[in-house]
């Protein structure tokens, strides 16, 4: 299942379609918080008032700490953040860009926003997003991966001062470094 997953190409079509509708859901949302304005203040202040319990236990306690202590304090960073996240998540998964991160770092946003005890559509989120990220390279198949992870692969390895392969994977000699 994970071989079709991550290597068929009709499989890439179905993950288009799922990047490109998850992608608008969360430009959209990142735009409108851009444009109109966001304040995390009062989620947060909320959040910590009340957290997610199981009876008298707080589920999430280092989460809650992490919120008060220093989310809290630092509201106007994440005044920035989280809009700016949103729209860049959306925009790399709409464009095929960096759609493992991309998808990466919107996974992490919707456990944020379920740690606090949101619910909305975060699960929904989670599950397409989940699939996308263990289609890893295939889910940018169609889209700017297909050409610009060759080219990042190609630079870590020089940079590494790795193995080079030319078009038919042949290994090269290395580059000599220049000092």
């Amino acid at each position: 299942m994970m071989k079709f997953l991550r290597e068929n190409k009709y499989m890439a079509a179905v993950l288009l379609f799922l990047r490109v509708y998850i992608g608008w859901k969360w430009l959209t949302s990142g735009w409108g918080k851009l444009v109109n304005g966001f304040n995390a203040e009062g989620f947060l202040k909320n959040a910590v008032a009340n957290p997610v319990m199981k009876g008298d236990e707080v589920i999430y306690p280092t989460y809650t700490a992490f919120l008060e202590h220093f989310a809290l304090p630092n509201v106007k960073l994440f005044n920035i953040l989280v809009p700016l996240g949103e729209f860049l998540v959306g925009l790399g998964l709409i464009l095929g860009a960096l759609t493992t991160i991309a998808v990466f770092f919107g996974l992490l946003m919707n456990f944020m926003f379920l740690f606090a005890g949101t619910i909305s559509t975060n699960p929904w989120m989670v599950l397409i997003g989940g699939i996308i990220f263990m289609a890893g390279m295939n889910a940018g198949r169609f889209g700017v991966d297909y050409y610009l992870m060759p080219l990042l692969r190609k630079w870590f390895n020089r940079m590494r001062g790795g193995v080079h392969k030319d078009e038919g994977g042949a290994a090269l000699r290395p580059e000599p470094k220049h000092v």
